[in-house]
């Protein structure tokens, strides 16, 4: 049986593509400020266990340089394109960071010189994120700005996303990494997330997939008339640090089916 799914457009957002590049260079030097103020860059990264915080600048700094070859590859690229600069990460603390900020200029000139609107190769071709710079820019604040959480939490012990971050961050992640054309295994269900900024999202998950769209309110407060089989309600910061796998089930206040979260972590799309 076919559930009709919700056709929104999640692209359109508070954060104009100014907004985005001013925001990854901003994280970009938090991380930098964190990678100069740690005791020891052979330190493991609480959330990236499999890591080190030099394994994670080297992995903020070459896909930072691969994003920004693919953004200038142009809008016929298939695939992800080799860093134009395959230098890997130096040991030496002040080259490392040097070589970060070079990373994020890279990208940064990329993006700005490419604009919003020109097509650029993405991985998240069925999603409800269009494959442009915008987009590429858009979900490349997530990326650093979670990784800077990640840096961070190593070095001081305590973060969270800056709330502006963070509000984009929801939307963005259901845009991009939940929605999907592939069919969704498990009964059909309804997935809202409510934020103590004021917002909520809810996500649809039916054979014919998963999409997202934004709620005017939650349900029994002006928004939809049912409630979500499953709701996850926290800060914007808290609920996308969930969504990334930096906070668990049990670490959020859940209302409903929590079994349907355990199943849309482990889902796996085709």
């Amino acid at each position: 049986m076919r559930n009709d799914l919700p056709s929104a457009d999640l692209s359109s957002r508070d954060l104009d593509f100014d907004d985005l590049l001013r925001l990854v260079d901003e994280r970009s030097a938090a991380f930098r400020a964190a990678v100069e103020a740690a005791p020891d860059l052979g330190a493991q990264v609480p959330t990236c266990p499999e890591w080190t915080l030099l394994d994670l600048a080297e992995h903020i700094g070459t896909g930072r340089r691969a994003w920004a070859a693919t953004v200038a590859a142009g809008p016929d690229a298939t695939g992800k394109a080799a860093p134009a600069d395959p230098t890997p990460a130096p040991r030496d603390r002040a080259a490392l960071v040097e070589w970060l900020a070079e990373s994020t200029r890279l990208l940064l000139d990329a993006l700005a010189e490419a604009g919003p609107d020109r097509g650029c190769w993405t991985w998240w071709g069925d999603s409800q994120s269009p494959s442009t710079c915008g987009a590429v820019a858009r979900h490349q604040l997530q990326e650093v700005a979670v990784h800077t959480y990640d840096a961070e939490l190593t070095v001081h012990g305590a973060a969270s996303l800056p709330a502006d971050v963070a509000l984009d961050g929801v939307e963005e992640f259901l845009a991009t990494c939940n929605a999907t054309t592939s069919a969704w295994p498990h009964a059909a269900a309804t997935v809202d997330y409510v934020v103590t900024e004021g917002r909520a999202w809810r996500l649809h998950l039916s054979g014919d997939g998963a999409r997202a769209e934004r709620l005017a309110a939650p349900a029994g407060q002006g928004g939809p008339p049912e409630p979500a089989d499953v709701s996850a309600h926290a800060t914007a910061s808290d609920v996308v640090l969930f969504m990334y796998g930096r906070r668990s089930v049990e670490q959020m206040p859940i209302d409903g089916n929590v079994e349907v979260f355990d199943q849309l972590i482990a889902w796996v799309p085709e």
